[in-house]
């Protein structure tokens, strides 16, 4: 089902912020099963207040404090090129379709990158279901402002801590993942959170897109995906 990952595991390093910019590629080309891993990060505050300035007699942090993202809490996700299928893996690892409610994480999750009649290329799940990215969030740090019944009728994207995320066609470096404030791991693209939205029932569907002007189906670089005229 999977490569031997020992080579091609990514090590923690200081730094890596909620955008996972570690991820470690197995060469130039692409390798089918090749490990790597990508390191979650905690998403800010949805406040976007500066925080206050420290006292003049307040010391500076000793040296050996660690990184936000080697302290404990966080963990690493593992990167599979190719679908899951590609590598023996049956089912939908737990993703629901539509209102469903995804009462846990994925075991796993599948980022296809597709076209269709409406859109250019654009990232869908594992059951085909289009995915979005919402302008009311952020990308850098990324942070999703969608809670509350926000999130009812935009779903998350997350995955188990642990978990696989099995890719085709996506800008491999632009996967990241960050802690919501539930503690669950959604993952970003390019930095922007990813949701599914409960109005899609079937396959292909993309009844979001442009809703509100400002959710739209994410491409393969965390960019909004063209509409086809």
């Amino acid at each position: 089902m999977t490569s031997n990952t020992d080579s091609g595991t990514a090590r923690k390093r200081p730094g890596v912020r909620a955008l996972a910019s570690a991820v470690a590629l197995c060469g130039l080309a692409a390798i089918a099963g090749c490990g790597k891993t990508i390191i979650i990060g905690d998403a800010p505050p949805a406040s976007s207040s500066p925080p206050p300035a420290a006292a003049a007699s307040s010391p500076p942090p000793p040296a050996s404090t660690p990184p936000a993202a080697s302290r404990p809490g966080n963990d690493t996700l593992q990167l599979v090129d190719g679908t899951a299928e590609q590598h023996g893996v049956t089912g939908n690892g737990g993703t629901v379709v539509g209102n469903a409610v995804q009462v846990r994480p994925p075991r796993w999750v599948q980022l296809v990158a597709v076209r269709s009649q409406t859109l250019d290329a654009h990232l869908v799940d594992v059951n085909q279901s289009t995915l979005y990215r919402f302008d009311g969030d952020d990308a850098n740090p990324s942070r999703s402002a969608c809670t509350g019944e926000c999130a009812v009728t935009w779903p998350p994207v997350t995955i188990q801590e642990g978990g696989k995320v099995y890719l085709r066609d996506v800008h491999t470096a632009a996967l990241g993942a960050i802690k919501r404030p539930d503690g669950t791991i959604q993952l970003t693209i390019g930095g922007w959170p990813i949701y599914r939205y409960s109005g899609d029932s079937a396959p292909g569907q993309a009844n979001g897109q442009g809703l509100d002007g400002a959710w739209f189906a994410i491409a393969p670089d965390g960019g909004k995906a063209d509409s086809r005229t």
